[in-house]
């Protein structure tokens, strides 16, 4: 479906990359206190390279994403990118880097969940309560 939303969306979405890459973050790089990379990962059908800005956790000397869409039903199309996908690129600000990639499981998630992300950011937690999916994190682990 091709909605006029879903179309400025994307227009929205790639204008931030676009100026995330520009000023190497320091306008995008952050929302509120959450630090924010630009996450490059193949699309799960087409193989093409995909970047958004996701939030971010530093966590054991790599990075945890959170597959949240804000509480959205849906899990985030880059998510289910990530599922696919063994490895993918980070930017951090004008650091570039290579990541593994490993989608928690339930039990890894939970105790991340609580000690990190609630931690860190307790809007996640009405995020989790506005859905019925259980929300993914994602380890990124440096190349």
């Amino acid at each position: 479906m091709n909605s006029p939303a879903m179309t400025m969306m994307r227009v929205a979405m790639r204008m931030a990359v676009w100026i995330y890459r520009l000023t190497n973050g320091l306008i995008g790089g952050s929302l509120g206190r959450l630090d924010v990379l630009l996450l490059t990962v193949p699309g799960r059908k087409s193989g093409t390279p995909h970047t958004v800005p996701v939030g971010f956790f530093e966590h054991e000397g790599g990075y945890l994403v959170v597959g949240s869409a804000g509480g959205s039903p849906q899990e985030p199309q880059w998510f289910r990118n990530l599922r696919k996908s063994a490895r993918a690129h980070i930017q951090i600000r004008s650091r570039h880097t290579d990541v593994f990639v490993r989608v928690t499981d339930p039990a890894e998630r939970d105790r991340l969940w609580n000690d990190v992300v609630i931690a860190q950011a307790s809007t996640f937690a009405r995020y989790q309560k506005n859905t019925d999916r259980t929300i993914p994190i994602a380890v990124l682990t440096p190349v």
